[in-house]
């Protein structure tokens, strides 16, 4: 059970004569010899009175108390007791002058007596726990102790001791105390490591309490975790301390040993698009492998486009005439030309072998398919009249054909039965398909392809096309541009890491001499890149897969890493120069190791919850980034924890030399003064450091934002971010273009947007499966049948015109040959002759050994489903029409692979959003165990999400498995931003909220900007690339960095405010 025991302070008073005489209170018993002026005007008995009654009612009888008169000089105005009752286990906890609070734990006197014994041996002193020297002691004079960290004593332990030394006594009489956070914890949150002595709100600024003002509230802490996480800190700071050396050197070996995983990186192999950004429990890849086990294909001499199960080979060109149609004789015979340039391309394979085209090119019925119908008519006829050509449908010898997505920018005329007459024609499509079923024949079209894409750029020029304009693509285009487009990232990384370290240099130089920590932030951002290498090659090691992606991930971690840098440096500058090393870093990290170990957890459990995402590219990003930052924390309390130590030494040193300028050794002058840049005069060794930004929001931020007219704004324009946030949400467009995987200035995005001007009418055609055994020659089973697929095309996706089923011409065959189609053995005796009339339906139908049916299928054709919600509403309503089906059906495209991840990404976030939320929750609840704080870190990642996820729509960031991971990313951010600002107003001990807000402002805001800064100018770079998924990091680390900082900075300072 915790116990608050009242200590009486300093009452301060106007007139200079009541700090002139008081009483000091000694507790004897056990040499517990903390000092407490007592107020001018009480006597002695009454001292020893008040001081035994209340330490009695609490457990801590038989103490001998003694109060005496005594002089009280102005360095003990403040609590002079704090440093020495500061230990694991114990809190110092400002509540209000004139009154102070020790939190005691279960057995306070075990506790605390033990404590105060072994403060006063040297011989036994632990982490935090060293008597300071009097200000007349020199840091090179500080004493040695020989042990570590001893254990406290357990309850029952024998309390007594000798009598305390008189030089002890006055050591520690003469100490000047240090206040802690505002909350009394030990782990403070980042920022919150400047010396409290001189700020508004500490004993002697005029936001502190009047005695009449004091409260004896409840109050808020936090010793599930963080007490015995601090004591942990404070032992490991004490031993990195204690052997600078080891814990520099270990973590550079074994950088060294796990870098050797880049071994392993992948060189030359290619990257599979469509393993890493499509859904891996996609339901089309199912649906392929039902197609794929039930019907064949043959591209040597049958070769249909829409009845292969998977993508083939091909090149692609789209011509756009200069003038309004090319429906004219002299630009049809322009591209008859480029036409036949392009069939007269021959590649070579390594043994110098020509491979032509006529070898490569799948075919039908023993001639290479014609790259475009109606060129391929008028080529055949050049007396083709053009101004009778029929749309979508042309009847060529008595057969129709489908120009449906070979001619775009379309006029119709008037209608022919159920077509349209073509009146124009702005752009064709010549598409040139090759054969991939077997592997000898796909390497050579591969190669093909290659000496395409070299050569394409000299057709054009030897051709010297007028009337037209072409763009190109091949099977190839996305994943050749791909891997270009990831290595012109490569050199981002410099200028990244330089940014980085101009910026750490800036924000931690000091004109102090001995304070500034240029060379420290240097070294900080170089155990950022260890962490990079460590994490990378033991991820490489152990065989995780390493996708283009993850090049973001450098950029991302070396934002985190310079945020824990500050933090440490922050925490170390807090301490005075006259401590030793030691004793200075142990205080350090349990001042701060626990904040940063809150944010490392929360940042890594948001990357790893990434995991349970069905792309597999999100996956490996999740694994490889949230692996490099627990490295990036390990080296952060261990390296770099190190090199703050070494960097201790040099401080003494310097300051040893500026004290004594003339007494320094001339050999090693210059070397000195190098160390010891920039000159200045001496600092003061019992100050702590102050940053001028922490002023800066104490005294103009934080009274400017919590005036009245501020709040009011800052109201009006949350409301306006929520509204505009909410209506974004709903205009994300969602999806993976995969245009977007090539660079700005790739050859592949005109020819999407061409695409996507001239051809948007027409999709893919679907296959639309029987996938059980059917009795066809069942009047009722075939009327079922024909209702379930009329259903498809009375859809609003899909032109029945264009319909293409076998059975409705088997049975028009049959009729036409006047025989029973409703008779089973005339049904299945007649079909080989039907397949041999239309060769190309015996693919549509799978028949069995013993004579049964048992699959089929038929084509629709979609359309108008150019963006990604219309292929999305095409995709779940033609998967809905087959399920409601009372014939077991099924459809399918090779192209709904990549259309499943717009049906899977919203699913997707939405889990990974909501897991990740309640992981920080349950953080939020176990390190800071408030339930208000909790609330208000709650709703601010919810607020932070939706601004994120709206503004990516007013920025054109689609909602794919890309943007995904940096949702997944904001959550953690959120986090950060929001949890210490809101437990530091929660912790707080003024009595308004404004001051409390100021309060919190002080301690936490510039931390939280430095952050933001920090991970902005890391990712700042990815603006410049070429690619969109690149820039699209960017963005959103943009939009999380300063939608974070604003709710940090400005929303939940002032909503907390209206509590």
């Amino acid at each position: 059970m915790r116990r608050l025991l009242p200590i009486m302070a300093l009452e301060e008073s106007v007139e200079a004569s009541c700090l002139v005489r008081s009483f000091e209170c000694c507790f004897l018993e056990a040499h517990v010899l903390c000092s407490f002026p007592w107020q001018v005007g009480s006597g002695h008995a009454e001292c020893e009175q008040w001081v035994a009654k209340d330490w009695t009612h609490l457990g801590l009888v038989g103490l001998q108390v003694t109060c005496s008169p005594v002089e009280a000089p102005a360095s003990r105005q403040e609590q002079p007791c704090s440093d020495f009752l500061e230990f694991p286990g114990n809190r110092w906890e400002s509540v209000g002058k004139p009154l102070a609070a020790v939190e005691i734990g279960a057995h306070p006197a075990a506790t605390s007596l033990s404590f105060m014994e072994r403060s006063l041996n040297t011989s036994e002193l632990g982490p935090g726990m060293e008597p300071e020297p009097t200000e007349k002691q020199q840091p090179e004079s500080l004493p040695k102790p020989s042990g570590g960290p001893g254990p406290d004593l357990d309850e029952g332990a024998d309390l007594q001791a000798a009598p305390l030394p008189p030089e002890k006594a006055e050591l520690l009489l003469e100490q000047k105390p240090e206040l802690d956070w505002a909350s009394g914890q030990h782990a403070e949150p980042p920022g919150a490591m400047e010396s409290q002595e001189s700020s508004s709100v500490g004993w002697d600024s005029p936001l502190r309490r009047s005695s009449t003002e004091v409260s004896q509230k409840h109050r808020c802490h936090t010793n599930c975790l963080e007490a015995p996480l601090s004591r942990a800190f404070r032992w490991l700071g004490w031993e990195v301390g204690s052997h600078p050396w080891v814990f520099l050197l270990v973590p550079i070996l074994l950088t060294t040993t796990l870098s050797t995983g880049f071994i392993y990186l992948p060189k030359d192999e290619e990257e599979d698009l469509e393993e890493q950004y499509t859904p891996v429990r996609s339901p089309a890849k199912g649906e392929r492998r039902f197609v794929q086990g039930h019907f064949t294909t043959n591209d040597s001499f049958h070769f249909s486009i829409f009845r292969m199960s998977s993508e083939v080979q091909f090149a692609s060109i789209l011509v756009v005439s200069n003038s309004d149609t090319m429906l004219k004789q002299e630009i049809l015979s322009e591209v008859s030309r480029l036409d036949s340039a392009v069939q007269a391309l021959n590649a070579t394979q390594e043994d110098g072998t020509p491979i032509l085209f006529s070898q490569v090119c799948a075919k039908n019925q023993g001639i290479c398919v014609p790259s475009n119908p109606l060129l391929f008519t008028w080529q055949v006829n050049k007396k083709l009249d053009l101004k009778s050509i029929t749309f979508p449908l042309y009847i060529q010898n008595s057969q129709p054909v489908s120009l449906a997505g070979t001619l775009g920018g379309t006029i119709l005329g008037k209608q022919m039965g159920t077509n349209h007459l073509l009146l124009q024609a702005k752009a064709m499509r010549l598409q040139y398909y090759l054969r991939t079923q077997e592997k000898e024949n796909s390497e050579h079209s591969k190669r093909w392809l290659v000496h395409f894409l070299d050569e394409f750029s000299n057709i054009k020029e030897s051709l010297a096309l007028k009337m037209i304009r072409v763009v190109y693509f091949t099977s190839l285009s996305r994943q050749l541009e791909f891997e270009a487009t990831s290595k012109t990232v490569i050199p981002l990384f410099y200028v990244a890491y330089f940014l980085i370290i101009l910026f750490s240099i800036a924000s931690c130089y000091r004109c102090d001499c001995v304070r500034n920590k240029m060379f420290v932030a240097v070294f900080g951002v170089i155990s950022t890149a260890f962490a990079v290498l460590s994490g990378f090659g033991l991820m490489l090691f152990i065989g995780v897969p390493f996708v283009t992606i993850i090049k973001n991930a450098p950029f991302l971690v070396l934002g985190v890493g310079v945020d824990d840098m500050f933090i440490m440096i922050s925490g170390w500058q807090k301490t005075k120069l006259v401590n030793s090393i030691r004793h200075r870093l142990s205080r350090t990290y349990s001042k701060v190791a626990v904040s940063i170990t809150i944010t490392t957890v929360t940042n890594i459990l948001a990357f790893y919850t990434g995991i349970m995402t069905s792309f597999r590219s999100i996956q490996y990003f999740c694994i490889y980034t949230g692996t490099t930052l627990f490295f990036c924390y390990l080296y952060t309390i261990t390296c770099f924890g190190a090199v703050l130590a070494l960097d201790g030494k040099r401080e003494v040193a310097c300051l040893r030399w500026l004290k004594k300028p003339d007494m320094a050794d001339k050999k090693c002058y210059s070397l000195k003064r190098c160390c010891c840049l920039p000159f200045d005069s001496l600092p003061d060794e019992l100050e702590a450091d102050i940053h001028p930004m922490n002023l800066f929001f104490r005294d103009h931020f934080g009274p400017f934002l919590t005036s009245t007219k501020t709040k009011f704004f800052v109201v009006l324009l949350y409301i306006s971010y929520l509204i505009s946030s909410i209506y974004g949400c709903f205009q994300v467009q969602e999806g993976l273009d995969l245009r977007n995987l090539a660079s700005d200035d790739s050859y592949i995005t005109p020819y999407f947007d061409v695409e996507e001007g001239h051809f948007p009418r027409y999709g893919p055609k679907v296959m639309v499966i029987v996938t059980e055994t059917l009795d066809y020659w069942d009047k009722d089973a075939r009327q079922k049948l024909e209702k379930c697929l009329a259903d498809f095309e009375n859809n609003g996706y899909v032109d029945k015109a264009l319909t293409e089923f076998w059975l409705r011409e088997y049975v028009q065959y049959m009729k036409d040959k006047k025989q029973d189609i409703n008779d089973k053995n005339t049904f299945m005796k007649s079909i080989s002759s039907f397949f041999v009339d239309f060769p190309h339906f015996k693919y549509d139908v799978n028949i069995s050994s013993s004579h049964e049916i048992i699959s089929s299928r038929a084509f629709i054709q979609t359309m108008d489903i150019s963006t990604s919600t219309k292929k999305k509403k095409m995709l779940i309503q033609f998967r809905d029409l087959a399920k409601n089906c009372e014939i077991p059906l099924m459809v399918y495209n090779p192209a709904f692979i990549y259309f499943d991840q717009y049906t899977a990404i919203i699913e997707n976030t939405i889990r990974n959003v909501i897991v990740a939320s309640a992981a920080m929750f349950v953080v939020s609840l176990l390190l800071i165990p408030h339930p208000l704080c909790s609330l208000w870190v709650t709703f601010a990642i919810g607020s932070v999400i939706v601004g994120v996820t709206g503004f990516m729509a007013f920025w054109k960031v689609n909602l794919d498995s890309i943007s995904m991971i940096n949702l997944v990313i904001c959550i953690g951010f959120s986090f950060d931003f929001s949890a210490h600002i809101s437990y530091a107003f929660v912790s707080s001990s003024q009595p308004s909220v404004n001051l409390r807000t100021i309060e919190a402002l002080y301690m936490l805001g510039y931390p939280v900007l430095q952050s933001a800064i920090s991970t902005i100018i890391g990712v700042s770079v990815l603006s410049a690339a070429k690619a969109y998924i690149f820039r699209t990091f960017f963005k959103i680390m943009f939009l999380v960095m300063v939608f974070g900082a604003a709710h940090g900075l400005i929303f939940i300072p002032v909503f907390l405010t209206f509590i």
